[in-house]
């Protein structure tokens, strides 16, 4: 997903136009969700393979991109959501906090990226796409960005308070060797704030929301959206640390504060709590002294395997994965890719010196497993005796459920998955029953009212619920399992 908090490698040095460190010392109040915030601070900066050329990165910016208002609504209204990936011109975050002590503090940081345009001049000073030094260096013209963070620190108690996060526009000067030519880079100015506002909901509950908003104006608000770029907050989100109390999860709130958790709006953002998770989940509901709203949902407590050594700027997808497609670029895409931008420099410089034992790490790892009780837990077609997916059933309130089985959706309310949460009340159609490596039971499910259940269905991808997680319609058992339908190269149960 992102770079380990400490992976061996010496510190970064300090940009040079001033902005914040990104990744903090493991001692600072952040210093817990930092590799997750960079992963979302650069989801998508750059897809593999990472040239400037490829068809995947001349669309970019696609999460918590706040633009001017007057553009955002040229384009029509504006439908509020938990994810960032639709243009807005703010962000909201409620969230619940329970304090501990009248003295407690509430530490904010806003993060997001600075859209910078890279402009190569040739020996005359004329500008160009593309321009090769004596010594076989390459240089393009490109977009890149520039991380930026505002910090504010306030006492945790009733009342408002505002807070400028933008940043100025500026520019530098770079000349090549040779007198080959020269770089100039160029940021325009970016208008925002961020308002925070403590409600008091109980005598040591507080509602807290934080909204960042954009509060510039463009040129021209029907301008082309790479254009308005220049004045946006790309990625942004919002960590947030408390001192003398804690975040309430809007996803486990517990029985007392469910009613307090909904009352909480949430607009192109999510907030989930950070630091690890615990070791057992609590009983009363889950709270964290860190909290990531990030545009991207997450579940409480993400984290950064460990075995992943860099960033790769595709935090959806698998470190072996790009790790060995990227070094299958030939010699002329790595020389487009280096000379495109300096963090795909970076990865290619990683990805050509990876220690072989670095690369074995990534071929996947068992965080727990426990024995399975009774039959074999590993479900592999024709591999497993007395093991069917397509046939099995497992009891629900006093029903056989299997594979054609209609039921409602009731995620859990204590570590559910976020994404569970919105499919809260469906009807579904139980395509099979799978066992995983922990000797726990999935019902695969597909969604009645998805328009694409039917194709979700033939390439078996399904959604995955706990038995305790869905309600049996009909009152009967099972149907017929014929009419069950499993694709002989549907999932396994690893990706329940």
């Amino acid at each position: 997903m992102a770079e380990e908090l400490v992976d061996g490698r010496a510190p970064r040095t300090a940009p040079a136009d001033g902005s914040r460190l990104l990744l903090e010392p493991s001692g600072h109040v952040f210093g817990p969700l930092s590799a997750v915030a960079d992963a979302v601070l650069y989801e998508g900066y750059l897809l593999y393979p990472y040239r400037r050329s490829s068809p995947k990165n001349r669309a970019r910016w696609q999460f918590g991109v706040l633009f001017p208002k007057d553009w955002v609504e040229a384009g029509g209204p504006v439908r509020p959501g938990v994810s960032g990936s639709a243009d807005s011109w703010y962000q909201q975050t409620e969230c619940l906090v329970r304090v501990d002590r009248p003295d407690a503090v509430l530490r904010v940081r806003v993060r997001y990226l600075q859209m910078q345009h890279k402009q190569v001049h040739d020996a005359g000073r004329r500008p160009v796409e593309s321009l090769t030094c004596a010594d076989g260096t390459v240089h393009l013209t490109f977009e890149e960005a520039v991380p930026r963070a505002a910090d504010f620190t306030v006492p945790l108690s009733e009342g408002e308070h505002g807070f400028p996060v933008g940043s100025p526009a500026g520019s530098e000067t770079e000349r090549l060797p040779d007198g080959a030519g020269r770089i100039v880079r160029r940021r325009e100015e970016i208008a925002a704030s961020t308002a925070l506002v403590v409600e008091r909901l109980g005598e040591d509950l507080l509602r807290l929301r934080v909204r960042t908003a954009h509060e510039g104006h463009p040129a021209d608000p029907r301008a082309p959206r790479d254009q308005v770029l220049r004045q946006a907050l790309i990625a942004t989100h919002t960590l947030l640390a408390a001192e003398g109390a804690e975040f309430v999860s809007l996803i486990d709130p517990g029985a007392d504060r469910q009613d307090a958790a909904r009352s909480c709006r949430n607009d192109f953002t999510f907030p989930v709590l950070g630091d690890a998770p615990p070791a057992e989940p609590p009983a009363d509901g889950s709270v964290s002294a860190l909290l990531l709203s990030s545009p991207i949902i997450l579940p409480d407590h993400p984290q950064v395997a460990p075995e992943s050594p860099g960033d790769l700027h595709d935090a959806g997808e698998i470190d072996e994965i790009l790790t060995l497609r990227t070094m299958l670029l030939t010699d002329e895409e790595k020389r487009e890719a280096r000379a495109t931008d300096p963090r795909a420099a970076e990865i290619l410089d990683r990805v050509d010196t990876m220690p072989p034992e670095v690369l074995g790490r990534l071929h996947g790892a068992i965080r727990s497993l426990k024995p399975a009780a009774g039959r074999a837990a590993w479900w592999q077609e024709g591999a497993d005796e007395g093991l069917s997916p397509a046939t099995d059933t497992v009891p629900v309130g006093g029903v056989r459920v299997g594979g054609g089985s209609a039921v409602r959706l009731r995620p859990r309310g204590r570590g559910a998955d976020a994404q569970d949460m919105f499919l809260a009340g469906r009807t579904a159609t139980v395509a099979a029953v799978f066992h995983d490596v922990d000797g726990s039971t999935h019902l695969a499910v597909t969604v009645d009212d998805d328009p694409a259940a039917e194709l979700h269905g033939w390439y078996g991808r399904f959604h995955y619920f706990r038995p305790d997680e869905v309600e049996p319609l009909g009152g009967t058992d099972v149907p017929d399992p014929a009419a069950a339908y499993l694709p002989s190269t549907g999932p396994t149960p690893s990706e329940a």
